[in-house]
């Protein structure tokens, strides 16, 4: 298998990481913003303000929690042999999201601000945690991936319903903050939070790697699978756990980002050209870098007198290429 997709993932993704700190909403002479990130003295000190308390965190972030929603929805991709799963069309996203506006809308806010409280955290991962175990519960008695996939965008609706429920009976202040956090930000990871939303993020994306063997023997059915000595069900366990750390973590800080975990992996198939795990998961977590990377530096083009909603920019990239997808599933081979 040729090595120059992940060289060119490898190489985008730094260039991307690069100019999401020389760029942005705010005009930061090449120079300063180079002196800053040396560590040298500036006489602007705006500048130093936006580089290292902005623009640094954000980058992080986006690199994290691309390859973060990048990866879970390969997972799912695999776990459910279906290229149309993914975080968002089987309601986990929705899942989390709903364990945030839990401890953002019922509690009344006082349980901490929605950037960096544990409290999201945890309510974001139990939310989709149940998500997933219910779509698990589902699978075992539903053969069919379409009707599985039906199912899971029911749990969506069924999500959805409860949040705007808490929408409805919360105050207006939390609404709206709620409604600022569901449009989706990487700037909203600050430097004191980065430590944990970066370990955490590093914890499951690590699991994954580790998880590349059984998700190669799925590839073959759980009969195949069982046969290559893998437990089916402590892989699905895993999997299960794993997604719902990567998919509760980026949405409790960054809001729901709708189709990276979706379109990415596809993207990641079509220039590798391989179903093995061993390339693809790798491809798919830089690819996730990088989209996320070029979807913040879209959000923060100069000319722009605000920086734009996340999830207004993620669907014209994300979008496109499920369409193709559907439109060339025949001539796609993904679970080979």
């Amino acid at each position: 298998m040729s090595k120059k997709p992940i060289l060119l993932l490898y190489a985008l993704t730094l260039m991307l990481f690069v100019a999401n700190l020389f760029w942005g909403s705010v005009s930061i002479s090449f120079v300063d913003a180079l002196n800053v990130l040396l560590g040298f003295e500036v006489d602007n000190k705006i500048a130093e303000s936006i580089v290292l308390q902005s623009r640094l965190p954000q980058a992080v972030t986006a690199l994290f929690a691309g390859a973060s929603l990048a990866v879970a929805g390969l997972m799912l991709q695999t776990a459910f042999s279906n290229p149309l799963a993914g975080p968002s069309i089987l309601g986990i996203t929705s899942g989390a999201s709903l364990g945030v506006a839990v401890v953002m809308l019922a509690t009344g806010g006082i349980m901490g601000s929605i950037s960096g409280s544990m409290a999201n955290v945890f309510g974001a991962f139990i939310g989709a945690i149940l998500t997933l175990g219910v779509i698990i519960l589902f699978s075992i008695m539903v053969r069919s991936n379409v009707m599985l996939l039906i199912v899971g965008i029911m749990v969506g609706y069924v999500t959805n319903s409860a949040i705007t429920l808490l929408n409805f009976f919360a105050s207006e202040k939390n609404v709206f903050s709620y409604t600022i956090w569901g449009m989706g930000d990487f700037s909203s990871v600050s430097l004191s939070d980065m430590p944990l939303f970066v370990a955490i993020s590093f914890i499951g994306i690590l699991l994954s790697v580790l998880l590349i063997k059984p998700l190669n023997a799925l590839l073959l059915g759980d009969r195949y699978a069982s046969n290559l000595g893998v437990n089916i069900r402590q892989a699905r366990v895993m999997l299960l756990l794993c997604t719902g750390l990567l998919t509760a973590i980026v949405t409790s800080y960054c809001g729901p980002i709708s189709f990276l975990g979706l379109a990415v992996p596809h993207v990641a198939r079509l220039m590798t050209k391989s179903s093995n795990h061993h390339t693809l998961l790798p491809a798919t977590l830089l690819a996730g870098s990088a989209t996320a990377l070029l979807c913040t530096l879209v959000c923060s083009m100069p000319w722009q007198s605000g920086v734009l909603p996340l999830n207004a920019i993620t669907p014209v990239f994300g979008a496109p290429v499920i369409i193709y997808v559907i439109i060339n599933r025949s001539k796609i081979e993904y679970f080979n």
